[in-house]
């Protein structure tokens, strides 16, 4: 089992909604998953290409910094309508420092005149364990969430694009959905849930 001896793990991201999403999926797990922002971490900048290489770039320098593992994920919403974008600037879409608000707006704007039948697009999410020191292999898992693209906002929850973020199965957004709902159909619920499994795998060493 990879988590034997292992009881805390140091989550590299400083998005509270993240955090909360995360720690949930981790609950029934004996081991206390800590924001890197209790032992006064700083997020590295994202210089990767692609949601992996992002996600065990953040990990790894949590894990450096702490001493101890660490989890990352780097996610994004990725529409087809625009050749894949956001993806990885999905973050900051709008520009560095740009708010939630700010990144949507400009996403709504360039959706203006996309028809209905064109609107699809999809929640990317690559979630990673790595140790200190290189330790062990990092272990690497993907989920994608699949939805469609609204013109408006609907719902009050959820952060990110989750108000305009249809899923055709519930015909909820991420932003209508429960917390609970939400982890149990998204790209990071997934993307999580895939990694608590790995990490309980019997003959994994840690």
């Amino acid at each position: 089992m990879v988590l034997a001896g292992i009881d805390r793990i140091v989550l590299a991201s400083g998005n509270a909604g993240k955090i909360r999403e995360i720690a949930d999926i981790f609950a029934g797990l004996d081991v206390e998953i800590v924001a890197q922002s209790d032992f006064g971490i700083e997020s590295p900048e994202e210089t990767g290409t692609t949601f992996v290489e992002n996600a065990l770039l953040k990990a790894r320098f949590a894990a450096n910094q702490s001493g101890l593992p660490a989890m990352a994920d780097d996610s994004g919403i990725v529409v087809d309508a625009l050749d894949g974008r956001p993806g990885v600037y999905s973050a900051r879409y709008a520009g560095e420092g740009a708010s939630d608000e700010d990144n949507l707006e400009l996403l709504l704007q360039q959706m203006q005149d996309v028809p209905d039948d064109r609107r699809g697009g999809g929640f990317h999410c690559a979630a990673v364990l790595v140790f200190p020191a290189n330790q062990h292999e990092p272990i690497v898992v993907e989920a994608v969430w699949r939805g469609t693209i609204l013109r408006e906002r609907r719902g009050s929850g959820g952060f990110g694009y989750d108000p305009v973020f249809l899923d055709t199965v519930s015909q909820k957004t991420g932003a209508e959905m429960s917390r609970e709902e939400k982890n149990a159909v998204s790209h990071r619920g997934k993307a999580f849930r895939a990694l608590c499994d790995v990490l309980q795998e019997p003959g994994r060493r840690r």
